[in-house]
Order: structure tokens, then C-alpha cells, then sequence
């Protein structure tokens, strides 16, 4: 059995205690992260290593972006795709036995406006999705696993308020059916959708801007674990851990924890 987790930090090297006592707490075997914020040469590996985690696979960009892949079991195959072209961090996979490819994405934003004509981060964002499109249709006899933020909240109960967010950028019209049309194209399996039914409220990010987050719960589900169909049966449990929105200068996202049988 693994149990992966998958969290947007917001900043790997500002929050590394909360990430060590979270690993720790939580019995973590392999942690994927988006947005570490920091160049490979300052990412904290030994810390990691300390903790148990000695297989490390990670991409940074100063101050923006970044991903991480770390576990206390082997694997190989580490790889990436630089979507778009644009030479940002924003994809790792490794391979772990069995051959399970595990993908960590942190999909762009997509700043303001979602208007592909008059907003090249919007655009960017559906070029990247079109592209993970792509990709995923080239191979379904593979099992993988995706994790990641993918700034997407793509189903009705997604999101604290469906009419109101319709034309806010993470729950537009083109944004979840691309999102939804990589998922069945690509074979895959929405794992906290597929455990928690879809009329009940499930978000793993709330803004910053909201003091009282957990009273009003004004969340968006930004954050994902897909499976492919072939290996969804070794999914065992799923969970959004949101203790971790009231420590101290916390990430606004957190952390997605599924127990899987590889």
C-alpha cells in the first residue's frame, strides 16, 4: 500500500516545518508539490532525505512555479514534458514498480480574463490542456496516476457558487469541458469524484482574501488525483485534508491524500 499526497505549497521553502510535520503526521510515502517556488539548487533535499524521503525528482524556476516529486519508495524513469515550450516548471513523472507512471502537474492559473484572444495567460492555459489532451490519447494501456493543481474546479459542486463563478476564470465553460474531455479521452478516473458524490460541496482551496474561510467556505476543488480505469481498483480511500488551511501562514491549498495498493 502507498499513500501519495499531492499539495500546492506555495512556496516549498517558507513552509518546509509544515510540509516535514505533515509528512510525519500523516504517514506519507510519496509527496507530490506544485508551485515550490525556488531553482533546484536551493530546494531543500536533505531535509527531505531526513525525513525518509530519499527519492527525489524535482524541477524549480526562481520564484514561481516548480514541482516535486519525493518517496520513500525507488523509482525511475524521471522525466518531463515542457508544455507549451515555454520552459517553465510545470510537469514531472517517475515510474514506480509494476511500470505506474505518476505525473505531477501544476496546470497555469490563467490569469483574469477568459478570453483566449485578449489574454495570452488564458490562452496559454487552454493551449496546456489541449496538449495534455494530446498526450494522454497516445497511450490508455498504461497505469498512471495524475496529481496536481490544475486550477480547475470543473463540476457544479465544485465550487461555492456555480452561477456566480460561470464566467470567473477555474469554472468557465471552455476550461471544464477541456478538463473533462482530458479525463474521458484519456481514460481516466476522477478519484475524489468517483468516492464523494457529486451533490455534496468539495473544494481543496480557499483565497487568501477570505479571514473567515471555513465559515463562509467560499472553496473551489482546484486540486486533483486522477487514476487511469486499470488501476482505480487499488484505490482504497481518498481524502482532502483541510487541517492544514489553519496553520500558521498556511498554503491556500491543501493537501489531497489517497491510499492506493501498488
Amino acid at each position: 500500500m502507498m499513500r501519495i499526497a499531492t499539495w500546492n505549497i506555495n512556496s516549498v521553502r517558507l513552509r518546509l516545518n509544515q510540509v516535514l510535520n505533515f509528512v510525519n503526521e500523516r504517514k506519507i510515502d510519496t509527496l507530490c508539490l506544485q508551485e515550490t517556488k525556488t531553482q533546484d539548487e536551493f530546494f531543500p533535499l536533505d531535509d527531505f532525505i531526513k525525513a525518509g524521503m530519499k527519492y527525489q525528482y524535482f524541477r524549480g524556476e526562481k520564484s514561481y512555479n516548480g514541482v516535486a516529486i519525493l518517496s520513500n519508495t525507488k523509482f525511475t524513469d524521471m522525466n518531463h514534458t515542457d508544455y507549451c515550450k515555454k520552459g517553465d516548471a510545470r510537469h514531472v513523472s517517475v515510474k514506480f514498480i509494476n511500470d505506474i507512471e505518476l505525473h505531477n502537474f501544476y496546470v497555469p492559473a490563467g490569469g483574469d480574463e477568459p478570453d483566449i484572444s485578449t489574454n495570452q495567460k488564458f490562452d496559454h492555459k487552454i493551449s496546456f490542456l489541449n496538449e495534455m489532451k494530446s498526450n494522454f490519447l497516445k497511450d490508455q494501456k498504461t497505469k498512471k496516476i495524475l496529481v496536481g493543481d490544475l486550477n480547475i474546479a470543473p463540476f457544479e459542486h465544485d465550487v461555492w457558487s456555480h452561477k456566480q463563478l460561470l464566467n470567473v476564470v477555474s469554472h468557465t465553460k471552455i476550461e471544464t469541458d477541456t478538463l473533462l474531455e482530458i479525463i474521458r479521452t484519456g481514460g481516466w478516473v476522477d478519484v475524489m469524484r468517483k468516492l464523494v458524490p457529486h451533490d455534496e460541496k468539495l473544494y481543496s482551496w480557499w483565497s487568501y482574501r477570505n479571514k473567515n474561510w471555513e465559515i463562509s467556505n467560499r472553496g473551489r476543488r482546484l486540486d486533483h488525483v486522477w487514476v487511469s480505469k486499470n488501476l482505480f481498483s487499488k484505490v482504497k480511500s481518498g481524502v482532502i485534508y483541510k487541517d492544514t488551511r489553519n496553520w500558521e501562514r498556511p498554503s491556500d491549498h491543501v493537501p489531497i491524500i489517497i491510499d492506493i495498493n501498488i
